[in-house]
């Protein structure tokens, strides 16, 4: 039986196939104190609900994407190394974090396996490998049962209905933040969330589009 987000809490959503959702993730001694439920996500059915292209699949930003992770990594002092091929398939770590559970300390050590090591969570030697490192050598058998598959498709349909559209996205006093670049904001309205209400701040959030046929 699934279970679904408790949308009271304040909430992180991620997919291992982000490089900036692990630069967000190595600042974690900057985030707000609060205790984030961590929530896995499957980014590619984000960008299917609403109608988005990832960034990898134009060729000019896909090369500005990798660039500008690297970029920020060594502006922040953060080990990087990106795996042999990107975009890859981030089902199997996925569904090992979901059936366990995962707290910050396991989805961190499944994020550095990937983008400070370099490795290719997709195959079967490497995930085994990570399913070692995690303390779970039983992962390829657990991602297996059925419910654990529920499950992630459960969180990636919960978090649609928040409005979640990509990752990383913190959500916090029923507001989202997305972007690896967004945790100044969530610091300073984990500070002042008075600030959202704001005259200017309703104001921009509820213009009209000056266009016709625009759904944005």
């Amino acid at each position: 039986m699934t279970v679904g987000i408790d949308a009271r809490q304040p909430l992180w959503f991620y997919d291992f196939v982000s490089p900036f959702t692990y630069l967000l993730l190595e600042q974690h001694d900057k985030w707000p104190g609060f205790d984030f439920v961590f929530t896995p996500v499957v980014l590619n059915d984000l960008y299917r609900h609403w109608g988005q292209r990832p960034a990898y699949g134009v060729p000019s930003k896909r090369t500005f994407m990798y660039r500008h992770a690297l970029f920020r990594a060594e502006q922040l002092g953060i080990p990087y190394r990106m795996p042999p091929a990107h975009p890859f398939d981030s089902m199997k770590p996925l569904l090992l974090a979901t059936a366990a559970n995962g707290d910050v300390n396991f989805v961190r050590e499944i994020f550095r396996f990937i983008w400070r090591e370099g490795r290719d969570p997709s195959t079967n030697e490497a995930f085994a490998e990570l399913c070692e490192r995690v303390g779970l050598p039983e992962g390829p058998e657990l991602i297996k049962d059925p419910e654990v598959k529920a499950q992630l498709q459960r969180n990636t349909a919960d978090a649609i209905g928040l409005g979640v559209y990509g990752v990383p996205t913190f959500r916090l006093n029923d507001q989202l933040f997305w972007g690896e670049d967004a945790l100044p904001m969530v610091l300073y309205c984990a500070r002042t969330p008075n600030w959202l209400e704001s005259k200017e701040v309703k104001r921009i959030s509820t213009l009209p589009s000056g266009l016709v046929d625009s759904q944005t």
